[in-house]
């Protein structure tokens, strides 16, 4: 389902021409700038109702802006303080406010998943470890997939017990990238990597390439398998969420897609899923199941992925909990 937002973002950048949509897209933030890439390629006719109408609401948006804060540069260093305390903030203002390129590690972030694969794969495992816990994870993990098995295995062990990263191996990362980053003498070690990155990325990469790389670490060190295994969220996990929280994922997600997930999920999770619609909706759901052909892995691994990052945006947002599951007993 297309975000309105993002689809009147589209047709607007579309009504600009080439030369202005440009200008515009060089101030977005990589995931914006995808996921306004693919609204447009989607966009194929716009009736004209509907362009006059996002033409008019832009308008009335631009019309009615005015100067809200009189000095914006000390408004958003006081806002990001209060938000992310000092360090953080320190950060992040450094880029803000200087302006800086998008280059070195941040670079990557811009890049498809085959051109970075291919700049890492005669890199030494820490190096690579180092780099891709600074990318999205979604990001990440296709990465991985394109790596030879025992490389990949190698990168998430070392990913997994990465204690953070020292301001100036940081330095170094970007420098062997491009010589980006400078350094600061407030800067502390980046709290980047560890088990919580490891499992947050083999959820995103499917089960088998996560058996494959469970076991490889396993072989080496048996608690720390464990202990990735103990902070991953697989699709399966969805029965631990309470009612409310399986609802609120439900209103997010397309039936379409929530269709080809449960191909691949147990009969109790269906279940539970039923149980968390209306009669009407979950009877149309189990008639869209017993009907739909033979689905392929891939296809199922993919919306169950889509999924779980639905899931996750909502525990981030403090909408939802992981924490544990609800009161009421089925059977």
């Amino acid at each position: 389902m297309v975000d309105s937002g993002v689809e009147d973002a589209a047709i607007m950048l579309m009504s600009m021409g080439e030369e202005q949509a440009s200008e515009v897209f060089k101030h977005l933030l990589p995931k914006e700038v995808q996921r306004l890439g693919e609204t447009i390629a989607k966009l194929k006719a716009i009736p004209r109702e509907r362009y006059e109408s996002v033409v008019e609401n832009f308008l009335k948006l631009a019309e009615a802006e005015h100067m809200l804060v009189a000095d914006s540069d000390e408004y958003v260093r006081s806002v990001l303080r209060k938000a992310l305390g000092e360090e953080k903030a320190s950060l992040l203002l450094e880029r803000i406010l200087a302006g800086n390129d998008v280059t070195g590690i941040e670079s990557l972030k811009w890049m498809e998943a085959q051109a970075v694969a291919e700049l890492l794969r005669n890199e030494h495992p820490q190096i690579v470890a180092a780099i891709l816990v600074h990318l999205e994870y979604d990001q990440t993990s296709q990465i991985l997939k394109l790596l030879p098995d025992r490389m990949r295995n190698e990168v998430l062990m070392r990913v997994a017990t990465l204690d953070g990263i020292q301001p100036a191996a940081l330095k170094d990362l970007n420098e062997v990238l491009s010589n980006v980053l400078s350094g600061s003498d407030r800067a502390r070690k980046s709290q980047l990597g560890g088990v919580k990155s490891a499992a947050e990325i083999l959820n995103m990469m499917g089960s088998s390439v996560e058996t494959s790389v469970l076991d490889y670490i396993r072989e080496s060190d048996g608690d720390l398998a464990q202990m990735i295994m103990d902070n991953m969220f697989t699709f399966d996990d969805m029965i631990k969420l309470d009612d409310k929280a399986i609802q609120m994922v439900l209103k997010e997600v397309q039936s379409e897609s929530l269709v080809i997930s449960l191909k691949g999920a147990t009969p109790e999770l269906r279940e539970r899923i039923f149980k968390n619609m209306s009669s009407r909706a979950a009877e149309t759901l189990r008639e869209d199941l017993e009907t739909r052909g033979p689905v392929r892995v891939t296809d199922v691994e993919a919306e169950q992925k889509e999924l779980l990052k639905v899931v996750r945006r909502l525990v981030e947002e403090g909408e939802i909990s992981l924490g544990g599951g609800s009161d009421d007993q089925f059977v």
